[in-house]
Formats: structure tokens, C-alpha cells, sequence
């Protein structure tokens, strides 16, 4: 399975592309914004594209809207170190695959939400 992680934090992005890695996903680009997110996506064709809800000055949703709209659309995992509840309305009329709280997030889980489709 081949990754791209979008998250603000570069710390985030190292420890999770890390842990990612060890566990057979190949993490194949980052990104911190939606340009970043869309244009990562438009050149490696990750199989998942994790994306932060909170991206500093911009949303997570907004940069899965972006990136439901390349052709063929991505699949995206939101994440989030908030809680799912807080966000349940806004993640259940987004066009990603589901929500993952940061520290759930694991290979097991990416790949169970992935299989769901």
C-alpha cells in the first residue's frame, strides 16, 4: 500500500511515516497543505492519502474535497488528534473513507478502513 500524508506538523509527518514504514506501508510523499495534497497526489497515485483535519490555516475537509475532485478520485483517511464526536457531522458528509484519531493510527487500521470499500 502506498501513502501520502498530509498533516502541518513535520514531527507528525516523521513519526508517523516512520512507524508507517516499519510496518510494510510504503509512505511515498508529504505534504502540509492542499497545493502540497493535490499536487503530491497528481504525481505518485498514492493508494491512501492521509489528511489532518486541522492544517493550521486550512481545513482537512476542504483539502479532501480537493482531492476528491482529481480524476481517478484518491482514497482519504481523515485524522485528527481531536476526537471523531467532535467532528461526526463534517466527516460523515465528506467524501472521505473514514476517521482515524492520531493515536489509533496504525497499518492495521488504515488497512481496515481502506477494505470497507
Amino acid at each position: 500500500m502506498r501513502c501520502l500524508i498530509v498533516d502541518d506538523s513535520a514531527t507528525f509527518r516523521d513519526a508517523a511515516s516512520s512507524m508507517l514504514e516499519r510496518a510494510g506501508i510504503s509512505v511515498v510523499g508529504l505534504a502540509c497543505n492542499t497545493v502540497e495534497a493535490v499536487d503530491r497526489n497528481h504525481e505518485l497515485h498514492p493508494d491512501v492519502i492521509l489528511v489532518d483535519i486541522d492544517l493550521g490555516a486550512e481545513s482537512g475537509f476542504d483539502v479532501a474535497e480537493a482531492l476528491h475532485r482529481a480524476s481517478p478520485a484518491p482514497s482519504v483517511i481523515l485524522i485528527s488528534t481531536h476526537s471523531e464526536q467532535d467532528f461526526a457531522d463534517l466527516i460523515a458528509d465528506s467524501p472521505a473513507l473514514g476517521f482515524l484519531p492520531k493515536f489509533a493510527l496504525s497499518p492495521d487500521s488504515i488497512r481496515r478502513i481502506v477494505a470497507r470499500t
